[in-house]
């Protein structure tokens, strides 16, 4: 007892205010040195970590989404104008003409050279790489994606831009290269914007996540000398 008595007289003036409770209550909870992280700042920095993770595992599954469901487009209806019809059955063929005419796709239609220099790119570079795509962006935290992901995001926008701006601009009554048809109205043009601007939108995304992502990014390191 006269120990304690004389602990808390040492204490000072702020010792005999705060009584020993405070006392006690400093031992066992000593103050945080400077530098020091508190206990109550690990709860907060985990909710973010896991924030974090929770929305790149979100956009990755979208993007693999995206790249499994291109597979069948590709295969299926877009390469039709380069390939031999022989090779798809007649309710493929049937497919593609009652799209084209439905919609007023003029590039299907009767698809123009320079198209089908684009389906040959997608055919040669862009469909090997889908399951690829596929399987990094399903499995997640694949760093190795980043380079090939950023080469074909900007590929495939650099192809987006004159289609859609034909979409938008052409005049179909005029050009002869589309034999009169395409959109007759402005809401025919929108709705083919509409059908093929996700995949200007969904490359830019991925464009951004690769560039932007923290766990994407990477900083060459440099040598020591």
């Amino acid at each position: 007892m006269e120990a304690a008595c004389v602990a808390l007289k040492r204490g000072g003036a702020s010792g005999r205010a705060l009584g020993p409770g405070t006392a006690r209550a400093r031992v066992l909870f000593p103050r945080r040195r400077p530098g020091e992280r508190s206990f109550d700042s690990y709860p907060s920095q985990l909710v973010q970590m896991m924030g974090t993770l929770g929305a790149r595992r979100g956009l990755e599954w979208i993007l693999g989404l995206y790249f499994l469901s291109h597979i069948p487009i590709t295969l299926l209806l877009d390469l039709q104008a380069v390939l031999p019809g022989e090779l798809y059955p007649i309710e493929l063929r049937n497919l593609l003409k009652w799209y084209a005419k439905e919609f007023k796709d003029p590039l299907l239609q009767d698809p123009p050279m320079w198209f089908k220099s684009f389906l040959l790119c997608e055919l040669v570079f862009q469909l090997p790489f889908f399951p690829i795509a596929t399987y990094a962006f399903f499995k997640g935290g694949c760093k190795w994606i980043r380079t090939p992901a950023i080469v074909y995001s900007v590929h495939t926008m650099t192809t987006l831009i004159p289609i859609l701006s034909t979409f938008l601009l052409e005049d179909f009554s005029k050009a002869s290269g589309f034999k009169g048809q395409g959109p007759k109205t402005l809401q025919d043009r929108l709705t083919l914007i509409s059908l093929y601007s996700p995949y200007f939108l969904i490359p830019l995304m991925l464009l951004l996540f690769m560039l932007r992502s923290p766990y994407y990014k990477y900083e060459e390191k440099r040598k020591k000398k």
